[in-house]
């Protein structure tokens, strides 16, 4: 039997009533729930408190890193500045990228590990000890690793990379070949600010 249409036309205020509680019932509910928000923080200011910016290990056992200028970041589109402190006896990965980069050693000691790139594979790496106020470069692909090679003080470094944001290869270990080192890009602190389309890239 077909519903009476003067019931349901009489019913309609009070079921229109009704979703519109359960609505507004449900908008409540959603307000108090937890929203995903994007650690990208954007900011082209001139002047930037380091204190305030992000920080975070990015899953890297030992490290703390922070973007002071970066090209996701905060519109860079020569070079990027990353302030990194390193963990005693922690190791950054054994990595290269297609850039030049700038290390200023602010506190602590280390040893940067140097492999060849003129060979199928990085080889026995050169041990070159750094200490404070020191500052060494790494040229475009050669593979590397920075050590805090001291096993009580943190080591921090400011380090400038060319041609942001930097394309990352990683390598198991020192025997593996260069065309096997594994691409990672966007790396690990550019992933929530990377954008596929951007003009500048």
């Amino acid at each position: 039997m077909a519903p009476d249409l003067s019931e349901l036309a009489a019913a309609a205020p009070a079921r229109g009533a009704y979703l519109a509680g359960v609505g507004v019932a449900v908008l409540l509910a959603a307000s108090f729930l937890p929203v995903a928000e994007s650690s990208c923080v954007r900011d082209n200011s001139l002047v930037r408190d380091i204190s305030q910016m992000p920080q975070s290990s990015y899953g890297i056992e030992g490290l703390s890193h922070i973007t002071v200028a970066g090209a996701l970041n905060h519109g860079m589109k020569e070079v990027e500045v990353w302030l990194q402190t390193i963990s005693p006896g922690q190791r950054t990965p054994i990595h290269r990228h297609s850039c030049e980069e700038v290390f200023t050693v602010l506190k602590g000691k280390g040893t940067l590990l140097m492999g060849s790139s003129s060979l199928k594979y990085p080889g026995q790496p050169q041990e070159i000890p750094f200490f404070q106020n020191t500052t060494f470069s790494i040229p475009v692909n050669d593979p590397h690793q920075v050590w805090n090679s001291d096993e009580h003080e943190d080591l921090q470094v400011l380090v400038i990379i060319s041609r942001p944001p930097a394309k990352i290869f990683l390598y198991d270990d020192w025997s593996m070949p260069h065309t096997a080192a594994v691409l990672k890009f966007p790396f690990v602190w550019d992933e929530d600010c990377f954008e596929a389309a951007k003009d500048e890239l």
